[in-house]
């Protein structure tokens, strides 16, 4: 028996503090400094944990084996597994077709948009993952709002908070219900009172957290979001690109003349793009690279004032007279529309890179305009502006050149894409598997992880994903986020550390009663959450919520079920969860709406979830 658990059974003293302790707690708070900071991607500073556990195995107790256990860790392979089913879904336009449902149904009445978003995004996320959800109903949810002349800021962030709830109905639609039910199995032998999640063990709990978070959507949340985006605007003033965006003439003097666009713009290093060449043949936009510059050619550049006042002196360049660009102007003849935006998703290959190292305007015939970072805009310098996780690009491109990106998984199109490739066919044997999948989990006849894995040899071996787009199916950052960070939460249990720190928790016992104390538990998770992720604080918390609960003689499922859903709720920061992040970008937000609009929402599912799991399982 280990030292803490003896001293936990032999009386309620606050064990003493051991060298190993300190050990972890240090890389603990070194862990969320580094989450908070972002000063790596949040996959890679979990790998580091890793590692260093493994190097401090002595004191931390984590032997070779233990620290690489996350990869293979059933919670960790289930994950995978839904990941793969949710883009074989995806690859149907399954949940777009939803969508169009979706649309048909709210019209213009922007109480029906946001009561059909909530809904479409909600009930799906208990049974797909719910961070593709939310990528699939963007453009969608978009579209709808343009449609019907509502500010997208009106349903972007309910369409976040939905699929949060949603995801709380099942077992599977987070990956944070899959890793708490993962910890809590290891933690049975030692807690007779815990085991491994079943299906719908929670969903009676999960039903009445997402009734509440709906009706407070709809009524005070509502009030609350702001409209940061117009539906009226033009794209080019949304973007307050109109100063950036002019029409200049090639002289016959010109330097340009005879030069291709791409061969002028590296010759000069000021900061400036090409974005359209118009010519008596008609327009000319991505690729433009190959063009070759005439007298009489009229330019689109991007650049600011100082810029274009220098780049007209010394190229021989001069300003067409009364023009004013507009999205309308930029719009290729008979090619349809060329101006979208796209997020970029944590997943994405460029995160961290910049345009230029990706060679960004070759590889995908697009050229970036602006990057829009929350309510923030960047317009100068893009090529050398390193580019985060949850940024929109607006890009120009031709419609081939759009379609190509809405399938590329680097990017999230923000906007439907006219001539989607999507295998509606195939949705039909899509539904019958994850039907399948869900259902045998259901009844027992295998567990989550083999009717997860037979899923993905079904769609497979159906055509649904083909075996070449497998592991782009996969956002591996968080397989190897939870990788890296189950030895954390071994180490904590194995150090005593857990123990210590629900037994400092287990004083405020002292003057609220055992429900007092879940609440409490669940207000801390979801501190912890916002910031680190939610996958982070249910492997951190867990053992601390069960050490706690036997020091205040409460249930230990009662407080796993608290740290689970708490782990899941964090609306008030837009990088706690990775859905707000998504939409965080295509709704204009800043980071305070979202503590303007989720905190009162915290604070309402706090009370409903102590008091569901109160009154159905006891405390």
């Amino acid at each position: 028996m280990r030292a803490p658990d003896l001293m936990m059974q032999t009386g309620s003293a606050i064990p003493e503090l051991t060298m190993g302790m300190v050990i972890v707690f240090a890389i603990a708070v070194a862990t969320f400094a580094l989450f908070a900071t972002e000063a790596f991607p949040p996959d890679i500073t979990a790998f580091i944990v890793m590692v260093v556990l493994i190097i401090l195995g002595p004191w931390t107790g984590i032997s070779p084996e233990e620290g690489i256990s996350g990869f293979s860790n059933d919670a960790t392979i289930t994950v995978l597994a839904m990941l793969v089913l949710s883009a074989g879904v995806s690859q149907t336009g399954a949940v777009q077709q939803l969508g169009e449902r979706m649309a048909s149904f709210a019209g213009t009445d922007e109480r029906k948009q946001l009561a059909a978003t909530l809904a479409f995004a909600g009930i799906p996320s208990g049974i797909i993952n719910n961070t593709p959800i939310v990528a699939m109903l963007i453009p969608v949810v978009s579209d709808l709002a343009n449609r019907g002349n509502t500010s997208p800021s009106k349903l972007l962030i309910p369409l976040s908070y939905a699929s949060m709830v949603g995801g709380m109905l099942t077992l599977i639609g987070t990956s944070t219900n899959l890793i708490a039910s993962s910890v809590t199995a290891r933690l049975a032998g030692e807690y007779p009172s815990l085991h491994r999640f079943s299906m719908f063990e929670f969903t009676q709990l999960g039903f009445i957290v997402f009734v509440v978070g709906t009706v407070y959507i709809m009524t005070i949340g509502r009030r609350l979001i702001p409209e940061r985006l117009s539906p009226e605007e033009d794209i080019l003033e949304d973007y307050e690109l109109t100063p950036y965006l002019t029409e200049v003439v090639v002289d016959a003097d010109s330097a340009f003349v005879s030069r291709t666009v791409e061969e002028a713009l590296n010759e000069t290093d000021l900061d400036v793009d090409v974005v359209q060449l118009v010519r008596e043949e008609g327009k000319f936009m991505e690729p433009l690279a190959g063009n070759r510059i005439r007298p009489g050619d009229v330019l689109v550049v991007r650049a600011d004032f100082s810029t274009l006042r220098e780049l007209m002196l010394t190229e021989g360049l001069s300003l067409v007279a009364f023009s004013q660009v507009t999205e309308e102007e930029l719009g290729p003849e008979q090619e349809g529309q060329n101006l979208v935006e796209l997020v970029i998703p944590s997943w994405s290959s460029l995160v961290t890179e910049t345009l230029e190292s990706t060679t960004f305007r070759e590889r995908y015939d697009a050229n970036v305009l602006a990057i829009r970072r929350g309510a923030e805009l960047v317009r100068e310098r893009m090529d050398q502006t390193q580019i985060r996780r949850g940024d929109t690009l607006l890009v120009q491109a031709t419609q081939n050149s759009i379609n190509r990106l809405a399938m590329d998984r680097n990017f999230i199109l923000a906007q439907m894409p006219t001539e989607p490739d999507y295998r509606r066919s195939k949705i039909p044997l899509a539904v019958a598997i994850i039907l399948g999948v869900v259902g045998l989990a259901a009844v027992g006849i295998f567990d989550i992880l083999t009717t997860a894995l037979a899923g993905v040899v079904a769609m497979i071996l159906t055509g649904i994903v083909k075996p070449n787009e497998l592991y782009d199916s996969v956002e591996w950052d968080v397989i190897f986020l939870l990788a890296g960070l189950i030895p954390l939460g071994i180490a904590f249990e194995r150090t005593g550390a857990a123990n210590l720190v629900g037994a400092v928790v287990a004083t405020s016992a002292d003057f609220l009663p055992a429900i007092g104390v879940l609440w409490v538990f669940y207000i801390i998770t979801t501190l912890v959450t916002a910031v680190v992720s939610n996958s982070a604080s249910v492997i951190l918390m867990i053992p601390v919520a069960v050490e706690a609960a036997t020091r205040v003689g409460g249930d230990p499922f009662a407080f796993v079920l608290a740290v689970t859903f708490a782990s899941s709720a964090d609306f008030m920061t837009p990088i706690g969860y990775q859905t707000n992040l998504l939409v965080y970008g295509p709704g204009g937000y800043k980071f305070t709406d979202y503590f303007r609009v989720g905190a009162p929402l915290q604070l309402v599912l706090s009370i409903a979830t102590v008091l569901g799991i109160a009154a159905i399982w006891g405390v």
